[in-house]
């Protein structure tokens, strides 16, 4: 599979949205991946070395990256990705690529958006969110091979029924995410300006060092125009008191004690010893790792590493 490459260009003229980062990180190693989206068909991958906090900006997709079907291996040196352009040859496709880069090195057809993507269940076994019952939906393309010694198994009994489930709540579950409120909520029609809203926010939220909670709350689903879920993250005590307010960020996770979070086309960290402050005096800790928003779509070809396992 190669990567469409080619200059970019703001969606409207003046200055360009900020982009939206989405991160995930690796269960057994410092390391993570960022996908940069912006504009909203151009999707950056980028290798985080949580270590020191630097970055290696990788390879960009001209299409749709499914970041909530995505997942790292424990390693952290492999991705699998769920990829839609709505052209030849695939369509869509799940891939297994070597971040920073989307070179696939192994790849399944897909052809719509129901399911794709998947989750490493260990770093030899890949559970792969595909339709049950359809042997085609599991055999790899032509010219892709699997690393050797790893296998593959269906995502669960509801394997490629759904959209973003249930890949994303797999993934929750396992990085320790529970539900603290399920949320009311209800359908709205087309032209409403979200297809699902929350009168009643549901809240998911992670425990970190010293009792102290991150809350994930989400008030619509498929928001015109805007990302597609609207999300407000907030960390509070382990009494329920709020230290600090985080509206409208893309994601937000513990690293270690510490809180890593992205906003505006920004990657910040509050270190877990400022936690010590006063919850007025939080916002001006806040330390931006870098700001993504400068990046525009250039050609990469993979080094030779990213085409073998």
């Amino acid at each position: 599979m190669t990567v469409e490459t080619g200059s970019s260009a703001p969606e409207k003229a003046g200055v360009p949205a900020a982009p939206r980062l989405y991160a995930i990180l690796a269960r057994s190693a410092r390391t993570g991946v960022i996908f940069r989206r912006g504009p909203s068909r151009q999707v950056q991958l980028i290798r985080w070395d949580l270590r020191n906090d630097t970055f290696e900006h990788g390879q960009w997709l001209k299409g749709r990256i499914y970041e909530r079907r995505c997942d790292l291996s424990p390693s952290g040196e492999l991705l699998v990705y769920f990829a839609a352009t709505n052209r030849a040859p695939y369509g869509s496709w799940t891939a297994i690529s070597k971040p920073p880069f989307f070179t696939a090195l192994a790849l399944w057809p897909k052809g719509d958006a129901w399911g794709g993507g998947g989750i490493f269940e260990s770093e030899k076994t890949l559970l792969l969110n595909h339709s049950i019952g359809d042997d085609a939906s599991f055999q790899l393309a032509k010219g892709f091979r699997l690393k050797r010694g790893m296998h593959v198994k269906p995502c669960g009994e509801w394997s490629g029924r759904g959209e973003d489930e249930p890949v994303n709540g797999y993934m929750r579950e396992r990085e320790g995410w529970r539900v603290a409120e399920h949320g009311e909520g209800q359908t709205n029609g087309l032209n409403a300006s979200a297809l699902y809203s929350f009168s009643k926010s549901r809240v998911l939220e992670k425990v970190g060092a010293n009792g102290r909670r991150l809350q994930m709350i989400l008030h619509s689903i498929g928001r015109s125009q805007k990302a597609w879920y609207g999300l407000d993250y907030r960390v509070v005590d382990r009494d329920g008191m709020l230290l600090l307010d985080l509206p409208e960020t893309d994601w937000a996770e513990w690293d270690g004690g510490d809180l890593v979070f992205a906003r505006g086309g920004c990657l910040y960290r509050l270190a877990k010893s400022d936690f010590r402050l006063s919850a007025d005096k939080l916002q001006d800790t806040l330390r931006c790792l870098h700001d993504f928003s400068a990046a525009r779509f250039t050609t990469m070809a993979p080094t030779r590493a990213a085409l073998h396992y």
